[in-house]
């Protein structure tokens, strides 16, 4: 299982579930940067070329609602799969308005299936 080219970036500010993915997907072979808020999260998508970005919603600084309507204005926007609590089907329409392509609930997927998702995209 050689993903190395594939990178990816978290940003998660509940440092527990950021490290317990960052863990799973360098274990599966995925390159992985963590931001700890959408500020940040926006700084390095801006910087740097991922293929997909694991984005929480409620954040401090930036939610993930803002990052999305930002990283839409940027010339090759990575792969979005959005990662929250929020369990409202307006929330999940909100985002794939914005151009995510797959809306999770945190408490309701497990690890492995975050990266299958990442694998199916």
């Amino acid at each position: 299982m050689v993903r190395s080219t594939k990178k990816i970036l978290v940003v998660e500010d509940e440092k527990s579930l950021a490290m317990a993915l960052e863990l799973k997907l360098k274990k599966e072979g995925y390159e992985v940067t963590v931001a700890y808020n959408g500020k940040i999260g926006l700084e390095y998508i801006s910087r740097m070329a991922y293929d997909t970005v694991l984005l929480d919603l409620m954040m401090p600084v930036m939610d993930g609602f803002a990052v999305l309507a930002a990283a839409r204005k940027l010339p090759n926007p990575p792969i979005f799969i959005v990662l929250s609590n929020l369990t409202q089907p307006e929330d999940a329409e909100r985002c794939i308005k914005l151009g995510a392509r797959k809306f999770l609930v945190k408490s309701e997927t497990p690890l492995a299936a975050i990266v299958k998702e990442i694998e199916n995209l």
